[in-house]
């Protein structure tokens, strides 16, 4: 394995080399993506040699400067200034419950709580030590959402409260069959909204109930995320409460009825628009500490300026998250290398990037490479916080992660798209590969809000995640299975790269997506959201 990387990485930078200096023919050539210098990223990408790429971690550190050398290599332009880089403040937190005493009281009597198993929490805010005593307050599903009528909090002042909810949206009901997108989930219903929406009312807390079916995973995933593991969280810009966390069903029907409240009751109270927030004669109570350290990631980001004198100064923008876990653990195999998720898309834009650079676009064009998308989608959320292009003169962002490792296909999977003109123009762009779009499915796991893109259409930008369909050219059975398999190894350390994958599918949803770029870059004007999608607000405040 390793004379095999090493072979592929020395075929990348003697490419590199050539594209750094491009001869009068090589500018004038079409951009088409090549498989070698995109497998051999990927495979250097996801060598033990990185180390999983961590947040936080040697590997990580080690990811971002193969990112900017290669940016250079390639004759990208720096974009940031001089530097390819984009600092990332950070905050990594630890919660220490032995050296807290945090708990509840209801009714003027404690609630018997084991951290980890009844609930978890840490701070929002990125601050070590939080001294509460504070009213708890359940406040349905924590919404507001002007476009559907919908104030869960109607007024009252949660500042310095610890609010209650549940996640999820409003089920839709045979009157309103599309509130909340019916069956689909809208980003009202992730708990990172939930987090988001706490903060903006000002309360001091926020815990979110837990259900398997609401959360669409088991208390083990929360567990681990928050009891045993270091969370990370942006330390610039909008900060969270002072505390958040989880509690099981169980613990919040216990914590419901030890205040005198039917929490059955109140949660099919919520389900009205007309519900309002209800005391729970409960407090959060105590000391809640936690492990806080300071670093400084990296978002890596190069340009390819645009030749029209005034499209120039517009940006269309590529994005692929390069971190994955890093290393856990002293036993076995600690190394969680992420092949697929997302050495596939970090490797994908440095071969669509040495062949943007022979063929400009009359609009500029950004490789942007960001950090610690494992961890809520952090670099992202950085960088539109603070643009290196003006928000308002950014065109588009498509967005890769975790490509297509198994074979050709027929279809190619946008969703998110439609909420825009760049559906259209997707499925143009498709027909002249000989693809068609993938049937859209509802997205009853809030897929659309999970990945990088998503962190630019809440700021107005119209973006999605190409993603490929599975409508396979040949050897239909084998790959259905094929692909199955990778369920098993997401966020495993068994998602390791395998020289033997047929990367031609890869390739496809690569160009795909350089050459919808391209129709971006090379339009008469920008695209724009559909009349009502609540996310093309934010592009008109941007202005």
């Amino acid at each position: 394995m390793h004379k095999i990387v090493s072979s592929l990485i020395l075929s990348v930078l003697a490419g590199s080399l050539a594209l750094a200096f491009p001869t009068h023919a090589q500018t004038r050539a079409k951009a088409t993506v090549q498989e070698a210098p995109l497998r051999a990223h990927m495979a250097f990408l996801s060598s033990d040699a990185l180390e999983g790429r961590g947040t936080g971690q040697r590997g990580g550190e080690l990811t971002v400067t193969y990112l900017e050398t290669q940016a250079a290599a390639v004759g990208l332009k720096p974009g940031n200034g001089k530097s390819f880089r984009q600092p990332v403040k950070i905050a990594g937190v630890r919660s220490l419950p032995e050296k807290s005493n945090v708990g509840i009281v209801a009714n003027g009597k404690a609630v018997p709580l084991q951290f980890g198993a009844d609930w978890v929490w840490g701070p929002g805010d990125g601050k070590a030590d939080h001294t509460l005593d504070a009213e708890m307050v359940f406040v349905g599903y924590g919404i507001v959402a002007p476009e559907e009528k919908w104030d869960d909090f109607k007024g009252m002042d949660v500042k310095g409260k610890v609010i209650v909810m549940m996640v999820n949206d409003p089920a839709p009901t045979a009157a309103e069959a599309n509130r909340f997108n019916g069956a689909g989930l809208t980003y009202y219903g992730r708990w990172t909204y939930k987090l988001e929406e706490a903060a903006r009312q000002g309360a001091a807390g926020v815990l979110l109930i837990h259900t398997d079916a609401s959360a669409s995973y088991g208390w083990s995933v929360v567990q681990n995320s928050w009891a045993n593991a270091e969370r990370f969280q942006l330390t610039e810009g909008k900060v969270g409460s002072g505390l958040q966390g989880w509690m099981t069903n169980d613990t919040a029907r216990k914590v419901f009825a030890a205040g005198g409240q039917d929490l059955d009751k109140l949660r099919a109270a919520a389900e009205d628009k007309n519900f309002k927030p209800v005391a729970l004669n409960a407090r959060v109570k105590g000391e809640a500490r936690a492990q806080v350290r300071s670093l400084e990631e990296f978002n890596v980001a190069g340009v390819v300026p645009g030749t029209d004198p005034k499209l120039k100064d517009e940006v269309v923008i590529y994005s692929a998250h390069w971190d994955h876990m890093g290393k856990q653990g002293t036993e076995g195999d600690t190394i969680f290398n992420g092949a697929v998720d997302n050495a596939s898309g970090t490797g994908a834009l440095l071969a669509m990037a040495a062949e943007a650079v022979k063929n400009p676009a009359k609009r500029s064009q950004m490789f942007l490479w960001v950090g610690a998308e494992e961890q809520g989608l952090l670099g992202s959320a950085a960088y539109v916080a603070a643009p290196l292009w003006p928000i308002a003169k950014t065109a588009a962002n498509l967005n890769l992660d975790s490509l297509n490792w198994v074979g050709l296909v027929k279809d190619v999977s946008v969703p998110g798209s439609e909420r825009t003109e760049l559906g259209a123009m997707a499925a143009t762009v498709a027909k002249s590969m000989g693809m068609v779009i993938a049937p859209s499915k509802p997205d009853l796991g809030g897929g659309y809000f999970r990945s990088d893109h998503f962190s630019f259409a809440k700021a107005g930008v119209p973006a999605f995640s190409v993603g490929y369909g599975s409508s396979w050219v040949k050897d239909v059975d084998a790959n259905n299975a094929k692909a199955k398999t990778y369920r098993e190894k997401y966020h495993q350390v068994g998602d390791e790269y395998d020289p033997s994958w047929d990367l031609s599918g890869m390739v496809q949803q690569a160009q795909f997506t350089l050459n919808l770029g391209r129709a971006v870059a090379d339009a008469p004007k920008m695209p724009t959201w559909k009349a009502g999608d609540p996310f093309g607000k934010a592009r008109e405040t941007a202005k």
